[in-house]
């Protein structure tokens, strides 16, 4: 293994500022971080950008200091803390990582172990680097939050997905397909969104940029038994409100002001939030459940049931290049998940 060195590159930034101002993010070099206990250092390999990224960028200025983002990567591990027990030096592995530490745009990384998967050994790691958050946040979404985990095979239904094109949508389509008898809607806008939510699974497709209630009901006249909001909760409500069936159960993941909840009431629908950071943020006794998410997600990959979400690498991990990523996050027109692979 190569000595590790001092300092590393990085990409920042230092003020909340526009995507197309050229200081909204910034090269730099950074120490090395030093591992904790539970901790493993990671040489990055490739990373993926979310929509939190560029939100954490608008909207938490560091005041000058460099802040590194980036809740998505794959790469080697080069070194562990002294408490660590799941991994050692060489393993290949991937993550989403924790909101409330520096962020994985970095050549090396210091994460907990028990967020972290060894990576599908089919996948490189710039495809597995797309999969981690978005798992993470569908997995629980749906296993979790929803409570599909007990008898999903035996009780078909169907569910709505939002934005069913965008990272965490298209993994929900999958792991619906492959670990549910529920049928999916998926929304989407244009046709080459279109053709992509179906290849991960979605059954049928509906615009969002058009009225749901009387699409929906073309293809479900008896409702839907779930939603998975991605995007537009606070305007799309009334349309959940009237499309689910009585007892139905709604999951978001999006930020949005004060909505009108008492719409759920006549029918007692259940309203549950999904933050895939939570464990981590608040150090729950079961952050360890993400390493055995991740596992699962590996094993599903490996034995062809899932893909990977990957569709747009920009090259290498610098500021240029992910201030390109966040623009084209920020237009809303990204399919799948953008990549950068290497320093």
């Amino acid at each position: 293994m190569a000595e590790i060195p001092s300092t590393m590159p990085a990409v920042a930034y230092r003020k909340s500022l526009p995507v197309g101002d050229a200081e909204s993010l910034v090269d730099v070099t950074l120490p090395v971080p030093r591992p904790g206990p539970r901790d493993l250092l990671v040489r990055v390999e490739a990373i993926a950008v979310n929509p939190v990224d560029h939100k954490v960028r608008t909207n938490s200025d560091p005041g000058g200091e460099p802040k590194v983002l980036g809740w998505d990567a794959a790469g080697v591990v080069v070194a562990v803390g002294d408490a660590v027990t799941a991994f050692e030096t060489g393993d290949e592995v991937f993550y989403a990582g924790a909101i409330d530490r520096p962020g994985a745009n970095a050549r090396f990384h210091a994460v907990d172990e028990r967020i972290v998967a060894r990576k599908p050994t089919t996948l490189s790691f710039t495809e597995a680097a797309a999969l981690p958050l978005t798992s993470l946040t569908a997995w629980e979404g749906l296993f979790e939050r929803l409570g599909l985990h007990d008898g999903a095979l035996k009780n078909p239904g169907t569910l709505l997905v939002t934005a069913a094109a965008g990272g965490v949508g298209a993994m929900v389509a999958q792991l619906a397909r492959a670990l549910t008898s529920l049928t999916v809607i998926g929304t989407a806008s244009r046709p080459e969104t279109a053709r992509f939510a179906r290849r991960m699974g979605v059954a049928h497709v509906v615009d969002h940029h058009k009225p749901l209630i009387p699409q929906v009901a073309a293809v479900a006249p008896d409702g839907v038994d779930f939603v998975f909001s991605t995007a537009g909760t606070d305007v799309n409500l009334p349309a959940y409100a009237d499309v689910l069936k009585p007892m139905g159960q709604i999951v978001a993941i999006d930020d949005f002001g004060p909505i009108e909840i008492g719409l759920l009431k006549s029918k007692s629908i259940s309203f549950h939030w999904e933050l895939m950071f939570t464990r981590s943020l608040h150090q729950t006794p079961d952050q360890a459940v993400q390493q055995h998410i991740l596992n699962q997600i590996a094993r599903l990959v490996d034995a062809g049931v899932l893909t990977t979400t990957a569709t747009t690498d920009l090259g290498t991990i610098n500021a240029e290049n992910l201030r390109e990523a966040h623009r084209v996050l920020e237009s809303g027109k990204a399919i799948g998940k953008i990549t950068l692979t290497g320093f």
